[in-house]
């Protein structure tokens, strides 16, 4: 037992020498520290596998601003600007069905009264009526900007918006603000590499909206099956490298190409988060390999 509580002792201080920062171990002993003021929490605690680095070259990236994190742990493996603000894009459709998952049942029906025709679209028409569902996977699948509006619209434009920043704020989003469901607006509208991993994170606790991301392409309708919409998802990786399990992409001539991707790994999963790439999908595909190539995990119970 006394070993044991030794080896704890020298593991931690370790992990906080060489992983400082908003991490999962951070929290466990800044947020808990009633657990060990009790006899045996220490032997009782679970503590996740590790990442470190085998060597210190990195990928080549033509992102800004990369984030890179053990999911699980939300320990950072590889970062550059992670709280430089930059334009969202579409990336702002996480926020976006994350606020509509909140406010609205899936199987609520919506009429199309109004609908924009700027960026990506699924083509909504007026009149339509189609259930929240069909608008989820148009938003994070296809990226249309009508169905992220839409969405918006149906409940009151400036309240979605306001539920936004709340969403935000109580993911501690302290570095982002939102003024569309789209993310085409360029004016007072911002986020970070950082934040953006917070909202993956997010979105993924969901199993439904999870299952939506990682969907390559789908067929759907409106309730009375006279309007038919083919979305493809944007994100090309999907399909094309195992392990890819979405997440969302975002595109405007001022932000540049953003991706956040969400990717597992024999039983590892990782956040990437790549803000105002020339090549999003090369740069992430450059992540992967080198996730593949160079990054390992000790594991306390080895």
């Amino acid at each position: 037992m006394r070993l044991k509580f030794y080896f704890l002792f020298t593991f931690f201080t370790l992990l906080f020498l060489f992983y400082p920062g908003d991490s999962y171990y951070f929290h466990i002993f800044a947020y808990n520290r009633d657990l060990f003021n009790k006899k045996g929490a220490v032997s009782n605690l679970k503590i996740l596998p590790v990442p470190y680095l085998k060597s210190a070259y990195y990928p080549e990236v033509s992102a800004e601003a990369i984030y890179v994190v053990d999911l699980p742990s939300f320990t950072p493996i590889l970062e550059t600007n992670k709280k430089q603000r930059f334009l969202p894009a579409s990336t702002v459709k996480i926020i976006t069905a994350l606020v509509a998952y909140d406010v609205y049942k899936l199987n609520q029906i919506i009429t199309v009264k109004k609908t924009i025709s700027e960026g990506q679209l699924m083509d909504l028409n007026l009149g339509e009526k189609i259930t929240v569902e069909n608008l989820l996977y148009g938003t994070l699948v296809h990226s249309g900007n009508d169905a992220a509006y839409v969405l918006a619209d149906n409940y009151g434009y400036d309240k979605f918006i306001d539920l936004m920043n709340k969403k935000a704020s109580q993911l501690k989003m302290i570095n982002s603000h939102f003024i569309d469901p789209s993310g085409l607006k360029e004016t007072n509208q911002y986020t970070t590499p950082f934040d953006l991993a917070l909202a993956a994170r997010e979105l993924l606790k969901n199993p439904y909206l999870a299952k939506i991301v990682s969907t390559k392409e789908i067929i759907i309708s409106d309730v009375d099956f006279k309007h038919f919409h083919k979305l493809s998802n944007v994100n090309q990786l999907l399909g094309e490298i195992q392990g890819i399990g979405g997440l969302k992409t975002g595109y405007t001539e001022a932000a540049g190409e953003n991706l956040v991707s969400f990717y597992k790994k024999n039983g590892h999963q990782f956040l990437i988060v790549l803000l105002k790439s020339q090549d999003r999908f090369q740069d992430t595909r450059n992540v992967i390999e080198w996730i593949n190539n160079n990054v390992e995990y000790l594991n306390p119970k080895s």
